[in-house]
């Protein structure tokens, strides 16, 4: 039986399938101060990371190996612990340092990009995802956005969409070409798209508290707490890099 959809890959409606037993007791379910725990412990590993890859790259090291371990070795992590929720206390803190990778290397490499023409570009972009994090948090927490059926079907259809595009973006520029290119331009259309994928990764936030409250309500096993926290993280990291990118798109009007 299907419980909760949401557009986040690890936030979909079967995600409790095989996880939810009858009589099981409140020391062995997950909790919202459970989540949130294991949520936290993710994100210091992810700074931690993301603190060695920017420091690596202002002494002077290529950015690319641990950019590609991190995209890649992420992605692989992540469609693990997607496939096999159970895995998640051990392979959820292994996604956090490789996607630290990630974002220190790409944070950096913006950071010195715009460093005369913008300073403090990174640090605008995460105090931004923080305070997009927390609204969304209050529109949930008081109901002015209700995550209702049709809601999360049209988040659904509008991220894999965007997923595909950025898929096929990705593959064909393995290949020399330059697909869609008006989406990395400073330009109307340009900035208009990014406009779009930031308040479309904000929605998804509403869709990610959706399911961790329903999660407790239906007393999800603890390992749940970590496949939860997975998921927020994914939505997290995706806003900062699309506000990173919208930011650095008006710096270049």
């Amino acid at each position: 039986m299907a419980f909760f959809k949401s557009s986040n890959p690890a936030m979909q409606d079967k995600a409790f399938e095989g996880t939810t037993f009858p009589g099981m007791t409140n020391t062995q379910a997950m909790t919202v101060n459970g989540t949130l725990n294991r949520f936290g412990f993710m994100f210091l590993m992810m700074m931690g990371s993301c603190f060695f890859a920017w420091t690596q790259f202002y002494k002077g090291s290529n950015p690319m190996p641990l950019l590609l371990t991190g995209v890649f070795g992420g992605l692989v992590v992540a469609m693990i612990i997607v496939f096999k929720k159970q895995w998640a206390p051990y392979l959820a803190p292994a996604y956090a340092l490789l996607e630290g990778l990630f974002v220190g290397s790409v944070s950096a490499y913006y950071d010195y990009a715009f460093k005369t023409s913008y300073p403090g570009l990174v640090m605008q972009a995460v105090g931004l995802t923080l305070v997009v994090a927390l609204v969304m948090f209050l529109i949930y927490r008081f109901r002015i956005i209700r995550v209702t059926e049709k809601f999360r079907m049209i988040i659904i259809i509008a991220t894999i969409s965007v997923a595909a595009f950025y898929f096929i973006q990705l593959i064909a520029s393995l290949f020399g070409a330059n697909i869609a290119a008006f989406t990395n331009a400073a330009t109307p259309l340009g900035i208009g798209f990014s406009i779009f994928v930031v308040a479309l990764a904000s929605l998804n936030l509403l869709l990610d508290f959706d399911m961790i409250e329903k999660g407790v309500q239906m007393q999800a096993p603890k390992f749940m707490e970590w496949y939860c926290a997975f998921g927020l993280m994914v939505t997290l990291v995706w806003l900062y890099l699309e506000i990173l990118r919208l930011l650095s798109k008006l710096n270049r009007r």
